[in-house]
Order: C-alpha cells, then structure tokens, then sequence
C-alpha cells in the first residue's frame, strides 16, 4: 500500500491565548475552535483515513479524536507532531516578546541552526523533528493533526525553500493540505 499523507492544523485555541506565544504550551480549544473542529473532522472523515495522528497536545487532539471516531478509525499520538518549544516565551504575548527582545525574533528565519527562541527549539531542529515524525507515519492513508510550524516546515524543506520562505505555508487553523511522499534525510 502506499502512503498519503494529510496534515491538518489545529482550530483556534481558548481566547485567552489570543495573540500569545503557546508553541509547547497546551491551551485548550475555544468554543469557535471546537465547532470548526467538528466540521472539520466531518469534512476530513469521508477522505477515509485509516489512521488518525495528533501531536498529544489538546488543540490537535481534540480535532484528531473527533475525526478519529466520526471516521470510525483508530487513533496515535506521536510528541514529534509537536509545535516548536518557545522556551521562556511560552504563554508571553508576542507584543511583549517585541519589547523585550526587538528583532531577536527573526533569527527563527534568519538563524534557523542557532538561534532559540526563548531558549527553545531551533527552526532546523524542528523541521528535522517533523521529518523523522512523517518518516514514522505507517503505509496507508493516514491524517496528521498538528501545528503550523512542522507543517510548514515539512512544506518548505521538501518545495527545498530556506527556513525565511516557511511562514508563509503555516496553513490557516483547520486547513488540510495533501503532503507527497518525502525522504527522510
């Protein structure tokens, strides 16, 4: 059998991290967020997946458990569908990320080997993270439900853009998008 792959974002968290940083953190959904995930995960159920896959943390398994079961399909967690660790900026508003440490934030893009964010993850340690998390995915039809930061990651090494061009691939909060095979390495 061969392997096809959906990636999936997480729908819109809890209100009161609007506008913070909550890469490793584990905000729950909003109520928005969990109406969009139920029409996502009917949406997404009559692409008949055979497995479902979520990252552990709440935003992604709350959408992957209801497209689990509205598909009628067994259900994984794998850590490396995680969101990147932001370190000590978790749960900080971005604006007072800015303040505090200016255009330091650009080294995501402009540093991705080196520069960590809030003393977390770098961007390539991410994106190598998310390659050996696809590399894990079994041969069938399977629904990844993540984050946008290892999506995009994923779609920018394999479109083999430098790290600066992966923002714009972040999928919107519930959008799929069909990933083709890509080699581990």
């Amino acid at each position: 059998m061969t392997r096809a792959v959906l990636l999936v974002r997480h729908t819109e968290v809890a209100l009161a991290w609007r506008g913070r940083c909550y890469g490793a953190s584990d905000p729950g959904l909003s109520r928005a967020g969990a109406a969009h995930a139920a029409e996502v995960a009917r949406a997404l159920a009559t692409w008949k997946p055979d497995v479902v896959v979520h990252s552990g943390l709440r935003r992604a398994q709350d959408l992957a458990r209801l497209l689990a079961a509205t598909a009628g399909t067994t259900l994984h967690t794998d850590a490396g569908w995680r969101e990147r660790d932001f370190g000590n900026w978790e749960g900080r508003s971005w604006a007072a990320i800015y303040r505090s440490s200016g255009s330091a934030m650009d080294g995501m893009i402009d540093a991705p080997d080196s520069f960590r964010p809030g003393g977390g993850e770098t961007t390539t340690e991410l994106a190598d993270r998310a390659v050996l998390a696809l590399s894990r995915l079994p041969d069938c039809r399977v629904v990844v439900v993540s984050h946008g930061g290892p999506i995009a990651a994923l779609r920018g090494r394999q479109a083999g853009l430098p790290a600066r061009d992966w923002l714009a691939l972040v999928p919107r909060l519930g959008e799929a998008c069909e990933f083709a095979e890509m080699i581990a390495g």
